[in-house]
């Protein structure tokens, strides 16, 4: 609706990003995972009863004086530095003054116009194209505290009847990573996030776990109208910043709404506010917050307790040296030595679990095999555990054991399961779960002969059928047999056996 109250026609997203060029930004916020805020010694461990890991540095109080944590300066290198970073070799901290309940010094200590990375890059496939995403800086400061609005529908302060406030997250360590205004479409936004997420994950800098808010998005969208050849490109229009975007999905969502949300106003010759906004997740749709400040507005000065950071250029390259394999080094690799796909890439990574894999490979299964089993069977029993993959009981080297015994023909897939079952539930390693439970295929032939030979008497009726050349009646027979032999042969095999007895093979 226009500001004189006439209904504005949203367009379709194809329709608006056909007579408008997207031009989006992201502000990402990741929780650096050591062991203590960035200016005092309490802990980050999450979950905590609020207001019990605070102390006089995180809370502002009056003659406590902060101290940087050096773990955090090396995690934020290691990132700057696999972002194709330039890392600064002097830089200090500032002070971002404003007021706001979770703020308990009513400023936040951060890094303003001296940045520790800058100027790097990050590329993201998307259908086959690599965009080459810029990165403006990836700079340190510490997080606020968490509001919880209570009595109102939405969880957020309008409409509430009082709010509380935890202090615990107050101080833990932050990196921002800000991107050049590079991307140009939802899917590519949602892909660098899922990119950049996997690489502080191989880095082991964070959990960046989007549900608890280890990873935050801010996407900055603006339009303007499409380029004309021959003519100069049109100014980049009044962006929007739509706050604190917790999943993956929620960052395309919104962005696409955006998109269309500023195109049906600008159609209606309406002008966009420079403003932050809320996403909606139940509606899909973002909400006004407030006008955007400008970095005047919030007094940056040097902090006058911390002296500036001087890092050495022996110091940086030591840090260079000892980065692992990062995430589009793996896929390569990976694609080169296994044979998997992009998708099978993803998909195993989306499960968490892409190492695991690995290391079932290296302790003997196939590429294939690995990927089923984990992908498939395992990544489901985490998901109703309600734990990641790798906190199953279960090792990479008992995968590989299990793929082993299928492939030569000592268990089934149905017994396979039924020995993850036992190991999962402490009963051993694969072989002691098959010894104690009997659960080998079996090999003899005069069991299974009998069982065939139990089935045939037990249905004549299907016993003819098969003779008279209905080989789909054979069926029911197999799973009589399976029955009796308690899963334990190969029902390859007893359907050969049982054509074979009724002259059918």
């Amino acid at each position: 609706m226009s500001t004189d109250g006439a209904v504005i026609a949203t367009p379709s997203f194809e329709d608006a990003v056909a007579r408008y060029e997207p031009v989006i930004g992201l502000e990402t916020h990741v929780e650096l995972g050591t062991a203590s805020k960035m200016f005092c010694g309490c802990s980050t461990s999450f979950g905590a009863a609020p207001n019990t890991q605070v102390c006089p540095v995180c809370l502002g109080l009056p003659g406590a004086l902060p101290v940087v944590n050096e773990a955090a300066i090396r995690f934020a290198v290691m990132i700057g530095l696999a972002l194709n970073c330039s890392i600064a070799s002097w830089c200090r901290f500032a002070r971002k003054n404003y007021f706001y309940p979770d703020m308990p010094k009513n400023f936040q200590i951060s890094q303003y116009d001296e940045p520790l990375c800058s100027n790097g890059w990050l590329a993201v496939e998307v259908d086959g194209e690599v965009h080459r995403v810029g990165i403006t800086r990836v700079h340190l400061e510490e997080d606020t505290g968490k509001s919880l609005h209570v009595g109102g529908a939405t969880g957020r302060i309008h409409g509430a009847t009082h709010s509380l406030v935890d202090y615990n997250r107050a101080g833990i360590p932050l990196v921002e990573i800000v991107t050049e205004p590079d991307i140009r479409s939802p899917e590519v936004a949602r892909a660098y996030v899922e990119e950049l997420r996997e690489l502080c994950r191989s880095l082991a800098v964070s959990d960046v776990r989007m549900e608890q808010g280890s990873l935050r998005c801010d996407a900055n969208v603006s339009l303007r109208r499409r380029p004309v050849p021959g003519e100069p490109d049109a100014p980049f229009g009044t962006r929007t910043e739509t706050k604190n975007l917790n999943s993956l999905r929620s960052v395309e969502r919104a962005a696409r709404y955006e998109i269309t949300r500023q195109a049906a106003l600008l159609d209606g010759g309406e002008r966009i506010h420079q403003e932050t906004r809320h996403f909606e997740e139940a509606s899909g749709r973002t909400a006004a917050g407030r006008s955007k400040e400008e970095a005047t507005d919030y007094r940056y000065f040097p902090e006058p307790d911390l002296t500036p950071l001087a890092l050495t250029r022996e110091y940086i390259d030591a840090v260079g040296a000892s980065l692992p394999e990062l995430p589009s080094q793996r896929r390569a690799r990976l694609i080169a030595e296994h044979g998997f796909s992009p998708r099978d890439l993803v998909d195993m990574s989306n499960a968490g679990a892409l190492e695991l894999v690995e290391e079932t490979i290296a302790a003997g299964a196939s590429a294939p095999a690995a990927r089923k089993w984990w992908l498939n069977e395992l990544a489901r029993r985490a998901s109703d555990q309600g734990v990641t993959p790798a906190e199953l009981a279960i090792r990479p080297v008992d995968v590989a054991r299990i793929i082993e015994l299928i492939a030569d023909g000592s268990l089934t897939d149905a017994l396979a399961r039924k020995v993850i079952d036992g190991v999962l539930a402490g009963e051993g390693d694969p072989d002691e779960v098959v010894s104690a439970r009997g659960l080998a295929v079996v090999t003899d032939d005069t069991a299974l002969s009998a069982a065939v030979d139990t089935a045939i008497a037990a249905s004549p009726d299907l016993a003819d059928k098969v003779r008279g050349g209905n080989l789909n009646a054979v069926g029911p027979l197999v799973g009589a047999v399976m029955k009796a032999m308690k899963g334990q042969a190969v029902a390859s095999t007893v359907r050969a056996l049982l054509l074979e007895r009724l002259g059918a093979a």
